[in-house]
Order: C-alpha cells, then structure tokens, then sequence
C-alpha cells in the first residue's frame, strides 16, 4: 500500500519549535494535508509522544514515536522506535547525556510538555539544543538496543548534516536509511543501497510535508514501517 508521511516534526517541545506546533496542531495540520503517517522527532527528547500518540489515534493518523539526537560531533541522527515507551526510554538516556546546564526560554525558546488535550503540563529544563557526548557510532548503537532505527538527518544539509559535517560515511556502521533534503544536491553513490527519506522537518504548522513522499510498505504499521527501513534497498 501507499502511505504518504512527514517522518520529521518538531513539536513546541523543541526549543526551535513554534509554540503553535502543539500535538493536537501537529496531527490536525497533518490530517489536513492528507498524510498517513507522520513522525514527531524533538531535539534530544521524547516526552510529547504520549499527548502526540493520542491525538494522531484521534485523527486516524499513523504516529512512528522519533527523536532527533545530537551526537559530539554535532551530527544529527534520527532515532525511529516500536513504541513511545521505547522513545521515552531513549529519551532518558539521552537527558543523562546532555550538558548539565539549563535551558533559557528567553534566548533558546519555550520546551513545553504537552497533554493530548493541548495543555500545557510542564517546562523541560534540561538544554535539548545542545549536543549529547555520546558519538555518532554510540547514539547508533542505543537506538538500535531500545528496538529502534536510525537515520542520518538531511545529510546534505546545515552544519548538521553527516555529509557536511564529516564529509563521508563512517565505515564501521552501514545506514539502511538516510534523510535526505531534496532541495539540494545530493552524491548519488552515498545513497547506493540506502533507502531515501524526504521530510520536511517542520518547526513551524505550515511547513508540514504535502502528499509528496509515499512509501510502500506491505501493512500500514510501526512495524512494518521499520522493517522497510532496516532492509537494505534493492539496487
């Protein structure tokens, strides 16, 4: 079957993200746009996937519970989980490794924890814009023992991207996935065998993707979805 996705949001809980991109708001602009699946990836946390879950159920939308991570080397790399349990317990790991400072809403931006009927439940205070000091092969490793995937975040773009940033792939680790930003250029054989994603990570409502990336997948699941991304495509 054909399911069109977003599989990078960020929602109010990122320091970059717009107030507005609330759980209910995020699933209901998703919803208007005509998509099926959809991923909320905030920097470094996973506390607005219970409230993102619900409202995505209401709306007869797919979630696939994600986080955005920042490695030491300032390189972005998705985590895509099973279950929000899953997330949430990344998430932890994740919070542990974060620098010991705090946030500033003033300067950084509001993270708001969210309820599913868009009420505001709490402030996160850990710094979520700064880098973890796991390494890029480390975050790797935890996503993948928390049942997870992960995926190298629009490697051709921003001083975040692993292509930009390192310049190559690491050889001690092949990416069956990769994020790519498709309004750039992007070498052809760093994707040789990797399956694409096109996302729109959307820190504003109306940038969330259209009906422009489809994947194909045997059974509209979390599961399923996971399975197609751990495979290694067909060339």
């Amino acid at each position: 079957m054909e399911l069109f996705a977003d599989l990078h949001i960020h929602s109010c809980l990122s320091p970059c993200g717009d107030d507005d991109n609330t759980p209910c708001n995020i699933a209901g602009m998703a919803k208007l746009k005509g998509l099926d699946v959809i991923a909320v990836t905030d920097h470094n946390t996973a506390r607005n996937l219970p409230a993102a879950k619900e409202a995505c159920d209401a709306y007869g939308l797919l979630l696939v519970p994600g986080m955005e991570i920042t490695t030491r080397e300032e390189v972005h790399l998705l985590g895509y989980f099973p279950t929000v349990e899953a997330a949430l317990a990344m998430g932890e790991l994740v919070k542990a490794h974060l620098p010991k400072k705090k946030n500033k809403p003033s300067f950084f931006g509001n993270q708001r924890v969210m309820n599913s009927d868009d009420e505001i439940i709490g402030e996160e205070d850990a710094l979520l814009i700064g880098a973890t000091d796991f390494s890029l092969l480390e975050a790797t490793k935890h996503v993948e023992a928390f049942g997870g995937v992960p995926v190298p975040a629009h490697i051709n773009r921003g001083s975040h991207g692993l292509l930009i940033n390192l310049g190559f792939f690491p050889e001690d680790f092949f990416y069956t996935t990769v994020e790519v930003w498709r309004h750039l250029p992007c070498d052809a054989d760093a994707l040789a065998g990797r399956h694409v994603l096109h996302s729109s990570d959307a820190h504003y409502l109306g940038d969330i993707q259209e009906r422009e990336h489809a994947l194909r997948l045997s059974h509209r699941t979390v599961e399923d979805l996971l399975c197609w991304m751990r495979s290694k495509k067909n060339e």
